[in-house]
């Protein structure tokens, strides 16, 4: 039960943001929002960035530790042979 209440108010809790960004669309189309619209547009560009270079590190760091565990399996298995 507690845990349909926080996802309700999650999913509430965003409609707000979908609101804004309508009235940022209003702003953007003026003839003004020129610097406006490439200011907003990188800044979409960064938000979305963000997101995949922290899943591309952290799978690197995966990767990475699952090569070292390997290698240090192969070692054992050869020392014990």
């Amino acid at each position: 039960m507690r845990t349909k209440l926080v996802f309700a108010a999650l999913l509430l809790s965003t409609l707000s943001a979908q609101a804004q960004c309508a009235m940022c669309r209003a702003v953007l189309e003026t003839e003004d929002g020129a610097e406006k619209a490439a200011a907003v547009n990188d800044g979409i560009v960064y938000l979305m960035a963000f997101p995949y270079i922290l899943v591309g590190a952290i799978g690197y760091i995966i990767y990475k530790n699952r090569q070292k565990s390997a290698a240090q399996r192969k070692m054992q298995h050869h020392e014990i042979q």
